[in-house]
């Protein structure tokens, strides 16, 4: 996929992964005709799939669906870092990590999300520095895989954008929990501090 892809991809992750208020449904329409641009493939088919299930879906059974998906479900947690450090205080220095990496690149947080949120970090991609977001999003691979998985598990559509976004990233996805595990040994030694993937089971809830 072309760079102008793969931004596309990811800005459009970045809308369908936030709550659904009425900002970001006056929204959907836009990146409905963005990903219907896109070339045919596995990122323009999730994310298909998931609009039309917006599409389908009353505006407040799917905010009500989103916390029941993402606020009601530890282990659909889309923080990155918190796969990767827990509730510990070196989430905290990864997060200060993250802001800096930003402000570096001239990527201003605007709003009262964190940095590690997966659609900030969507965004970031799509609007200020492309590679460095998926070199970013490769060093967590482990903890979007697991995301993904546990999104899949539970059957919510939610999968679809987080789908689309794996598939940009090098080397194929993850086909289960113990390849993800097998993941995060063989990735980059940060990633295993604090990864803890042995309280992960599917279709299990917190």
């Amino acid at each position: 996929m072309t760079a102008r892809g793969s931004a596309v991809v990811l800005q459009a992750a970045a809308v369908c992964l936030q709550y659904p208020d009425d900002e970001v449904l006056a929204m959907l329409p836009l990146v409905h005709r963005a990903v219907d641009e896109l070339d045919p493939g596995r990122p323009r088919e999730r994310l298909g799939s998931f609009l039309g299930f917006v599409t389908r879906t009353a505006p407040a059974a799917l905010a009500e669906h989103y916390v029941e998906t993402f606020d009601r479900r530890r282990r659909c947690c889309p923080y990155l870092t918190w796969w990767t450090e827990g509730e510990t205080r070196r989430r905290g220095v990864a997060l200060a990590g993250l802001k800096a990496r930003y402000r570096a690149a001239g990527f201003t947080l605007t709003g009262a999300e964190l940095p590690d949120f997966l659609p900030v970090v969507c965004e970031y991609a799509a609007t200020v520095d492309l590679a460095d977001a998926l070199a970013l999003l490769q060093a967590h691979r482990a903890g979007l895989e697991l995301l993904r998985l546990a999104l899949t598990d539970a059957g919510t559509p939610y999968a679809g954008p987080v789908e689309a976004v794996c598939a940009l990233l090098p080397g194929p996805s993850p086909t289960d929990v113990a390849a993800a595990r097998r993941l995060a040994r063989t990735g980059p030694p940060r990633e295993q501090v604090g990864l803890d993937l042995a309280p992960f089971t599917p279709g299990g809830s917190p």
